[in-house]
């Protein structure tokens, strides 16, 4: 009797454990995603001051490089690489939300990856949720604390084919916009200090001296803003961000207003950029009337996603008060 107890014990002893040893090897090695839900809407988005924001069509050749890139993430989707540049590509398709989309779930296979908040938090910018990119953007910088410091591939590279920023530059960047926007400019002006001090080539000074410039004046710390220019040289070999080169020259001193003001041409960010920077300068110039006219000539424009548009928006809907 006790023989045939001693056999049974060991049979349940095997049955039991050994299939949970091999279900938790299973657990440890799959991932679970769960579907995040998807935008219901053909906008994209609603602007600050009611309107729907729709995208236009991609152009024949950036649908064939959102194919490619989706072709490589659908052969690998749990390859970090694929689903980032997944994203970034649907993203320059004119769907941010379901760039946002493939972000959040990537984050669910990867909760800690920087680069996904970086490029969710830039996206929740351009569909106008703030809140949502400054949360995203902070968490990053927490993540990237005592990391090295890396180059960040162009999805669109300039003409020289040279990229021009990095990593944690573009997440301190980004945040000080989210914060410019969601009108809290201390916090703003803490993040592109930040940033001017992770800059190492002239593209990322220029950038980040343009917005520190800019909310300096807007807090009314006028020879703060000017100290700030000191840097600022019209030699400098800026390859992509000159249209941020010409307002700092501007705010110097060292162009004149009909130097820099795009009054005709496509519009571009680039264009975008330099109205705003005009705009503003009139705003906290006191010469509000003429800064609305600016903006609003803006946004009669279709360039939606810029950031300068994004900014003028929100002057006009939200003004800030300087006194």
């Amino acid at each position: 009797m006790y023989k045939y107890f001693t056999l049974l014990a060991c049979v349940c002893l095997f049955s039991c454990n050994s299939p949970k040893k091999e279900t938790q090897t299973e657990t440890q090695t799959e991932t679970v995603v769960t579907p995040v839900e998807v935008w219901p809407h053909e906008y994209q988005a609603i602007s600050q001051l009611g309107d729907t924001l729709y995208s236009k069509p991609p152009s024949e050749n950036m649908l064939q490089q959102y194919e490619e890139k989706k072709a490589a993430y659908e052969s690998n989707p749990n390859h970090l690489d694929n689903l980032i540049w997944y994203g970034r590509f649907t993203a320059y398709t004119g769907d941010y939300r379901k760039a946002i989309q493939i972000y959040s779930e990537a984050l669910q296979k990867f909760p800690n990856e920087s680069r996904l908040l970086r490029h969710r938090g830039h996206r929740y910018i351009s569909v106008r949720e703030f809140g949502k990119a400054i949360e995203d953007l902070e968490k990053a910088v927490a993540l990237i604390e005592g990391t090295e410091n890396k180059i960040e591939e162009d999805g669109l590279p300039n003409q020289y084919n040279i990229p021009v920023s990095t990593q944690h530059g573009n997440i301190y960047y980004h945040l000080g916009l989210a914060y410019y926007l969601n009108r809290n400019l201390p916090k703003a002006l803490e993040a592109y200090k930040k940033c001017l001090s992770l800059s190492h080539n002239p593209d990322n000074v220029v950038s980040a001296t343009h917005w520190i410039y800019m909310i300096q004046r807007r807090m009314a710390r006028n020879q703060a803003a000017q100290n700030y220019l000191k840097i600022i040289k019209p030699d400098m070999k800026v390859l992509e961000n000159t249209s941020y080169h010409k307002a700092c020259l501007f705010y110097k001193g060292d162009l004149e207003l009909e130097d820099i003001y795009p009054t005709t041409g496509e519009n571009n960010p680039s264009n975008s950029a330099l109205k705003y920077a005009v705009g503003n300068w009139y705003w906290y110039s006191g010469k509000t009337e003429q800064a609305e006219g600016i903006y609003r000539t803006l946004l009669s424009s279709d360039d939606w996603a810029s950031f300068g548009y994004i900014a003028a928006e929100t002057d006009l809907a939200k003004p800030y008060n300087m006194r």
